[in-house]
């Protein structure tokens, strides 16, 4: 019985062996195996394909293109001319603004707060700055160009930026624009020369901060006194816009003292028609009138008519001199 199972084991092996032999002899179609030869002659050293220099070029200046922001921002009430672009829009109660990218418009101290003026029934909506006519005024921060203006009764000429942070930062009683609608400037730029026009009675820039038309006291932001921002961040709030952070009127009182050490060409200079005063005079041309000669000569028509002894209906005959300062 034993030989016969040693028979039965040793037939089975051998089958085994002779089916395995002729599996080793089987090959793969001719068409997946040149398929698959055409796939490895085609591989490539990776390193042939990819220049890091190149790609490092690409990166680059991919991030140049996106160095201005996107136009997104530039679209809600842009073609408007008013300074409030948002009326209607739904504004939310808070939010965080990043302020860390400013710069000083001018170096000058505060000369006017902002907040509620009995005298004249008003809010000022920004804090107005000491500066000389001609007087570089440079941009807060990056942003592009909205509004150029002129507004005889009020800012004079301005200039309104729009920034990729949510603000619109305005900047009043110029004297020149540098700059053109639609232009993006970055934080630091000249935009304009300061001035004494429109509703102004002395050289100085009206300068305000707005958070989609709201009027945010500049002092909330920007810590003149010591030419910086009080922290990177600023939230805006409905309910506190108007206040102003850790403002201190004898930090002002002495930032304006260094200032007009250090710059003693930039004092008050005397008013009209007092000792070292120097006058001014303009030769009225055809077509002249009070406003138009008022806002080239950096003084306003209500200052002209009190240096000429004129009203403010009086006609101007070509050839005539009048004071301007």
């Amino acid at each position: 019985m034993l030989c016969k199972i040693n028979k039965f084991v040793i037939i089975a092996a051998t089958a085994f062996v002779a089916v395995a032999s002729q599996a080793q002899t089987f090959k793969l179609p001719k068409a997946h195996n040149a398929e698959h030869q055409g796939l490895i002659a085609k591989q490539e050293n990776i390193g042939n394909q990819i220049s890091v220099q190149e790609t490092k070029a690409f990166v680059d200046n991919l991030f140049k293109e996106e160095e201005e922001p996107e136009l997104d921002i530039y679209t809600e009430g842009w073609e408007s001319k008013r300074v409030n672009a948002y009326v209607g829009m739904d504004v939310p109660d808070t939010k965080v603004i990043d302020v860390s990218g400013f710069a000083m418009p001018t170096p000058g101290y505060v000369t006017s707060p902002y907040g509620y003026r009995p005298r004249f029934r008003r809010v000022h909506k920004g804090i107005d700055l000491k500066l000389q006519t001609g007087d570089t005024v440079r941009a807060a921060f990056d942003g592009r160009v909205r509004l150029t203006n002129f507004e005889r009764k009020g800012y004079g000429y301005y200039v309104i930026l729009r920034h990729p942070n949510g603000l619109e930062t305005v900047y009043g009683h110029l004297s020149k624009f540098l700059v053109k609608p639609d232009q993006y400037v970055k934080a630091g730029e000249p935009i304009a020369l300061g001035g004494n026009t429109g509703r102004s009675f002395g050289s100085h820039l009206h300068f305000e901060t707005r958070y989609m038309g709201y009027p945010i006291n500049p002092a909330a932001i920007f810590d003149f006194a010591n030419q910086t921002v009080h922290t990177d961040e600023y939230t805006f709030d409905k309910r506190t816009y108007t206040q102003p952070r850790n403002f201190d009127p004898d930090a002002n009182k002495e930032y304006a003292r260094q200032y007009l050490a250090a710059n003693p060409a930039k004092a008050a200079p005397a008013k009209s028609g007092s000792k070292g005063s120097k006058s001014k005079t303009y030769i009225v041309k055809r077509g002249d009138s009070l406003s138009r000669i008022a806002s080239r000569n950096g003084t306003t028509v209500r200052q002209l008519c009190k240096l000429n002894g004129l009203s403010t209906k009086a006609k101007l005959k070509p050839g005539t001199k009048i004071r301007v300062r």
